[in-house]
């Protein structure tokens, strides 16, 4: 049953155009992946939308159905380190950069989840603010981004399963912070982020 209005199929129908999105952007921990995808004209799929909109079981069943049919793709990542250096908007940028370059079929025009990037070469680009819910490449990048980054985390985890990773994949949760707490960072903890809450956060619930 179709639980969401349909999506678009491109913003340009004229052009071969790539749909980009990130994962991990919020994480205490881990890389931020980034995918790249370019659909062809006739994809249908009326499960697929926003990765945050659905569920591990779903994701997982349609990146294979994603990866068949697409036209191309491509995946790409920043370790923690570069998020770092860069900060993590041009950390992910640099993702989707990446995974762009990674196309065997160079895009026309590039759609991006969000409201900041940097022009990729001499390509045409729009950004859009929930694009992940609005068009099918930049919805197909998000599933892409999201299930090779939380595969990335779940192996990681049996590095450190004290850090739950499989579970909150790197995600600041309540667990999470107190393992950092407890046992420390690791190597791949993002040192730039503000990894534990503040004595005032937690004296008043924030």
């Amino acid at each position: 049953m179709r639980m969401h209005q349909p999506l678009l199929p491109c913003m340009h129908p004229d052009k071969i155009e790539a749909g980009c999105d990130e994962a991990g952007r919020g994480c205490l921990a881990g890389p931020v992946f980034a995918a790249a995808v370019i659909l062809p004209p006739n994809f249908e799929c009326d499960e697929l939308n926003d990765s945050k909109q659905l569920s591990e079981k779903q994701r997982n069943r349609l990146r294979p159905f994603i990866e068949e049919h697409a036209s191309c793709f491509a995946v790409a990542m920043c370790s923690n380190e570069e998020i770092d250096e860069l900060n993590i908007l041009w950390a992910s940028v640099e993702a989707m950069h990446r995974a762009l370059s990674k196309l065997i079929t160079a895009p026309q025009h590039i759609l991006v989840d969000g409201n900041r990037f940097r022009t990729y070469g001499q390509v045409p680009h729009t950004c859009v603010v929930g694009g992940d819910a609005i068009y099918l490449p930049v919805a197909a990048a998000s599933v892409l981004a999201k299930t090779y980054r939380d595969e990335y985390m779940s192996n990681l985890a049996r590095e450190f399963p004290q850090y739950d990773w499989d579970h909150n994949k790197g995600y600041p949760t309540k667990a999470h912070r107190e393992a950092i707490r407890k046992y420390g960072i690791t190597a791949h903890h993002r040192k730039s982020f503000r990894l534990l809450e503040t004595q005032f956060d937690i004296d008043f619930g924030q």
